[in-house]
């Protein structure tokens, strides 16, 4: 029976390897970057996963966390309790809901042509989305419903913008003699 190509070859030292590099690299692949600050600042490496989220006053397994009723065939329902945990780190629970609390800023924006765009239709035609939509300045053929998102859009993140916009169309416009 034929062997294996390589099972005969005897293992050589790899001098161009950097053992040092290799040490780092297997290192940070055993211990993943942990996300949030709060949560890498209270880890303690010395100790497992487990014990770590326990102290942190976090589930490590949801099955065990949360009481589970179990339905027997007489009829009573019993709840299976959880094992009281020591929470010795409270103060990690405290900054995770406030973090959680704190308001999301939005941040999208539109471009300053999509604005323009916007603004043109909605001068020339006020709200008859099919007439901006057979309009000749409506160069990528939006559909009536795509013009429409679009306006919502813009006034879902500009609305102090589009309100200002919509208040200089109502202003009736000076003469000028």
């Amino acid at each position: 029976m034929p062997k294996a190509k390589k099972s005969g070859k005897s293992k050589k030292f790899d001098y161009n390897q950097n053992r040092k590099k290799l040490k780092k690299k297997f290192i940070k692949k055993a211990n993943p970057r942990i996300e949030n600050t709060h949560v890498r600042n209270a880890w303690d490496n010395k100790k497992s996963m487990a014990r770590n989220l326990q102290e942190m006053g976090l589930a490590f397994d949801p099955n065990q966390t949360v009481p589970i009723t179990k339905s027997r065939l007489l009829g009573e329902d019993r709840e299976t309790k959880a094992p009281a945990r020591i929470v010795t780190k409270p103060y990690l629970l405290n900054q995770l809901e406030e973090e959680a609390n704190r308001p999301v800023k939005d941040t999208k924006t539109l471009s300053a042509d999509l604005i323009e765009y916007i603004q043109y239709m909605v001068r020339e035609h006020k709200d008859n989305y099919k007439a901006m939509a057979r309009d000749e300045k409506n160069y990528y053929q939006d559909t009536p419903k795509q013009i429409k998102r679009k306006i919502n859009e813009y006034k879902r993140c500009h609305p102090d913008h589009f309100n200002n916009f919509m208040d200089s169309l109502a202003a009736p416009e000076p003469m000028v003699k």
